[in-house]
């Protein structure tokens, strides 16, 4: 929503994410957008109590790249979520349309096929100015909004596990 700031928050709602681990995939395309986005969600995973050595940070051309970046994530590393930074904006041509489908569906894909969060931070304006709004300007920075996203998804997915696991291990 336009009208919201994307940082604003309560701190007490965030799990702890002091024995978390994070990949973040951050598009190098309008970095000017996309850095202040990642500076953001690293901030905010580390007041959250994440360690700096639990935040891996790998860089991809640009956003349709994202999903890939977040595959090999997946498929490579033991993160236990994995967030997506990237702009698109709007031109003159149909391929903003493409870009955006391709990276949500691919990031609705990589949540179902890894069963862990995959968190879509990616910023889809008409232009660069509603981009720099979102990226630590007037509505705060969708990188906070992505890191709180994924702490709490790990805290809830941990306590899935906890819950079933031990059902599970109660009928035996």
């Amino acid at each position: 929503m336009a009208t919201r700031d994307l940082s604003d928050y309560d701190f007490n709602l965030v799990p702890d994410g002091k024995d978390m681990s994070f990949g973040i995939v951050v598009s190098e395309w309008n970095y000017e957008v996309t850095g202040a986005m990642l500076r953001g969600a690293v901030e905010t995973l580390k007041k959250h109590g994440v360690a700096e050595e639990d935040i891996i940070v790998k860089h991809v051309p640009g956003s349709f790249e994202l999903t890939l970046g977040g595959q090999f994530f997946a498929h490579y590393t033991e993160v236990d979520a994995i967030i997506l930074l990237g702009c698109v904006i709007q031109g003159e041509t149909r391929h903003f349309d493409f870009i955006c489908q391709g990276v949500t569906k691919g990031a609705t894909e990589l949540n179902m096929k890894y069963n862990r969060p995959v968190i879509f931070g990616v910023l889809t304006t008409e232009n660069q100015q509603q981009a720099l709004d979102r990226a630590g300007g007037k509505h705060g920075n969708k990188g906070d909004e992505a890191a709180v996203t994924a702490i709490k998804m790990v805290a809830l997915q941990d306590r899935f596990e906890a819950d079933y696991t031990e059902d599970e291990e109660d009928e035996d």
